[in-house]
């Protein structure tokens, strides 16, 4: 049998840090079962934001999201193991914090929508643009 081994973005946002809860959080992730191959610590600013968030950037809460990114750093992870995209969803939770269950990181951990503590790619085509846009 052919396994999926995958590799994905995920980010720890500002709040991550300013809690405390970092370490948690990658725990969370290894006992899952997957691999941190890549992680650094990272300043964002509103030109990478825009490309990020392309699909949101027009958004009249847009400015919102920007000033919560640049607050502080965030600490992109790339993260590597079977299935990994679709794990790493699971594991981190509905993007809206009411329907993040508990178990789940945001479910967890997140108490706003906008602040919702972590981002993970949603397919391994878009792991691989947010792998380049904040790794190289």
């Amino acid at each position: 049998m052919i396994m999926a081994y995958e590799r994905t973005y995920i980010m720890l946002k500002p709040d991550v840090l300013k809690r405390g809860i970092m370490g948690e959080i990658i725990a969370r992730i290894e006992r899952k079962g997957y691999s941190i191959a890549d992680i650094k610590m990272i300043s964002l600013d509103e030109k990478i934001l825009k490309e990020h968030y392309c699909h949101i950037s027009g958004e009249s809460f847009f400015s919102e999201i920007v000033e919560y990114m640049t607050s502080g750093p965030v600490v992109g992870l790339i993260v590597e193991g079977e299935k990994a995209v679709k794990g790493m969803r699971i594991l981190i939770g509905a993007t809206k914090f009411e329907d993040a269950v508990a178990g789940t990181i945001r479910g967890d951990f997140a108490s706003d929508t906008t602040f919702n503590i972590i981002h993970g790619s949603d397919s391994v085509e878009n792991a691989e643009i947010e792998i380049k846009r904040f790794f190289g």
